[in-house]
Parts: structure tokens; C-alpha cells; sequence
């Protein structure tokens, strides 16, 4: 008995599953198509808010300072300003848009607090906020090396419009973040370059009052002197000795003085040059903004619901449903022979006396 009932199930298994499919056929149908509009009613707008999504995509820039793609006269450091970021520009890209920075201020302007309908008396409205966010406000890296930015909303209009805000806010919160640090740099060039003008400005005083003196250029005047020193000397001139002799006298005294400030002046001179140009390269990086994006595609407000996609939920649950009802059958069908297996036989007299 025990042999046939093995045999029944092992046959069903294989083979006969067709078959049993096929006299269960009305049921299935019936099941199937009670799940499928079930399914159907359920995923409708009366349960499951529509939502819209709008994106925008974009490529991040290669350079971020402007002096260094615009003023700088060093070919090897000079950057492209319509060169295309690469992955490092990107994943710092989607760095910032992930921050908190951008977070505050679309949730200021567009008041999601109110608009995703969160108790704002609530113990934890900000956890809740953050989490519907994080759901609705997507970024991620295509296989182009841009970033996408998605948004889905009930409003199709607020979904293109957060959307086309955050890329926006991208500049301003990336230029802002800069410029602290390119203001605090700009401070100290200002500081040393100012510094280095009033040093060269009091050496230039000096050299001043000492060329008032008499010393214009200690080389040729000294030069100069010592010949006609000779000369007079040949000629006897007490005079014209007694007066060069005062003026090689002068020339000794200050002639260092000068000498030393001229040669100080002209090296200052030229570190004051170089000062200048980081001067002037660091004042446009502190005061100057370029776009830290190039803007592929734009948000625009959908036509079409993107979620919930409900043929898919007709699909899944019409199969989910059949499959179950299937197990359920198969398991009411064949419970009794698998019951019967299992149920020990029970001995009879003669097996339990022993010999």
C-alpha cells in the first residue's frame, strides 16, 4: 500500500503535474484573475500616492580656481575651463550634493516639512524628513562619468522644480566653500605683499636721501673721482684735490650704504613682481566665480507617474497568487497518501511474542 502511495507521489512529481494543473484549471483561472484585479484596485491612486520624477544631469568641471584656468603663465599648471571633470570631480561632486548644506536649504525653500505632511510637533519630525528625502532625492554616478540627479514627488511640477534648485544650489554651495578658503589665502598674500611694498618703499627713501647727499652711482662717480684726482694731483691743484678728496670722502662714507640698498632694492623688486601676479591670481580665486558644472540635461515637469508602475504589481501578485494557490492544492490533494505513509503499521500477536 505504502509502495503505491510512494509511486503516486513520485509519478505526480515527474509527470502528472500537467495534468493536475489542467483539471484544476477553472480554479486557477478564477484565482488568477481575483488577484489580478485585486492588484489592480489596490495599486490605484485610492491606495498608493502616484509619483513623478524629474531629473537633471550633469558633468562636473575640470578646474575649480579661476586664476589657475585663466591668469596663470606656467603652461604646466594652466587648466582647460571647458575640459570635462573626471572621477575624482565627480565623486566630490556627489559628495556635496549628498551634504547637509544642500539638504537645509531645499527643505527651507520648498518646506518639505509641511509638504511630505510630517507632524512637526513630533518627537522625531527630523528623522522622519531626513528619511522621506533620502527616499524621494536621489544622486548617482552614470555609466558616462556624470551625475544624475532624480526627484520624485506627488507634484510633477515640485519634483522638476527641486530638481533644477539643487543643481543650482551645486554652484553656490561649492563656490561658497572655496571661497572661506580662498579668502583666508588671499589675506596672507595681501598681508605679505603689502608688507614687501612698505619695505621697498622705505629702502627707496633711503637710497633717496642718500643720493641727495651726492651718491647717484658709487661705481663711476668712484671711478671718475680717482681719475681726476690724478690729474689734479699732476697738475698740482691744491684746490681740486682738497675738493675731490671731500668728495671720495663722501663716496666712502655712503657709498656702502648705497651700494647695498640698490642691490637689495632691485632683488625685492623682482620678489615684489612675483608677489603681485599671486596677488592679483589669489584676489580673483577670493572675489571671482566660475560654474562648477556643465549642465547636460534640465528638469522638466512629467507627464507620466513613474511609481507606482502598476502592471508590474498586476504581474507579480497574479503570480504570487497562482503559485500559492498551486502549493495549496498540491498539499490538500496529497496530504492523506503522505498522512498514510507516515502512520507507523501496527503489529500484530504473533509478531509481538517472542520465541
Amino acid at each position: 500500500m505504502s509502495e503505491n502511495k510512494l509511486t503516486e507521489i513520485r509519478d505526480f512529481d515527474s509527470s502528472s503535474l500537467g495534468k493536475f494543473l489542467f483539471s484544476w484549471r477553472k480554479h486557477l483561472i478564477i484565482i488568477g484573475l481575483i488577484a489580478a484585479i485585486l492588484s489592480a484596485f489596490f495599486s490605484s491612486s485610492l491606495f498608493i500616492t502616484p509619483l513623478y520624477r524629474s531629473s537633471v544631469v550633469l558633468f562636473p568641471v575640470s578646474s575649480n580656481s579661476v586664476s589657475r584656468a585663466l591668469l596663470t603663465d606656467q603652461p604646466a599648471a594652466k587648466t582647460d575651463i571647458l575640459e570635462f571633470g573626471e572621477d575624482e570631480q565627480t565623486e566630490q561632486m556627489l559628495q556635496i550634493l549628498s551634504s547637509n548644506k544642500i539638504r537645509d536649504k531645499v527643505v527651507a525653500r520648498f518646506d518639505l516639512m509641511k509638504h511630505y505632511r510630517i507632524n512637526p510637533s513630533s518627537k522625531y519630525k527630523n528623522t522622519e524628513l531626513f528619511r522621506q528625502y533620502e527616499r524621494n532625492i536621489t544622486f548617482r554616478r552614470t555609466e558616462f562619468m556624470a551625475v544624475r540627479i532624480s526627484v520624485l514627488d506627488r507634484d510633477p511640477q515640485m519634483a522638476a522644480d527641486i530638481a533644477n534648485t539643487i543643481s543650482d544650489l551645486l554652484d553656490s554651495t561649492k563656490n561658497a566653500m572655496q571661497r572661506e578658503r580662498a579668502l583666508k589665502g588671499f589675506k596672507i598674500v595681501e598681508q605679505e605683499y603689502n608688507k614687501l611694498r612698505n619695505e621697498i618703499a622705505a629702502m627707496e627713501d633711503s637710497l633717496r636721501i642718500i643720493r641727495e647727499l651726492g651718491v647717484y652711482d658709487y661705481e663711476s662717480q668712484a671711478e671718475m673721482f680717482n681719475q681726476q684726482l690724478a690729474i689734479e694731483i699732476a697738475r698740482g691743484n691744491t684746490r681740486g684735490i682738497q675738493s675731490l678728496e671731500e668728495k671720495l670722502s663722501l663716496l666712502a662714507k655712503y657709498g656702502g650704504a648705497y651700494v647695498s640698498l640698490r642691490d637689495m632694492l632691485e632683488h625685492e623688486k623682482k620678489q615684489l613682481s612675483y608677489l603681485k601676479a599671486r596677488y592679483e591670481e589669489a584676489k580673483v580665486d577670493a572675489m571671482e566665480n566660475l560654474p562648477q558644472k556643465f549642465v547636460v540635461e534640465t528638469a522638466y515637469k512629467a507627464e507620466k507617474k513613474s511609481y507606482p508602475v502598476r502592471w508590474i504589481i498586476v504581474l507579480v501578485s497574479t503570480i504570487a497568487a497562482l503559485l500559492t494557490s498551486v502549493i495549496v492544492i498540491i498539499t490538500v490533494e496529497k496530504f492523506p497518501a503522505l498522512k498514510t505513509m507516515s502512520t507507523p503499521k501496527k503489529k500484530t500477536p504473533f509478531q509481538n511474542n517472542k520465541i
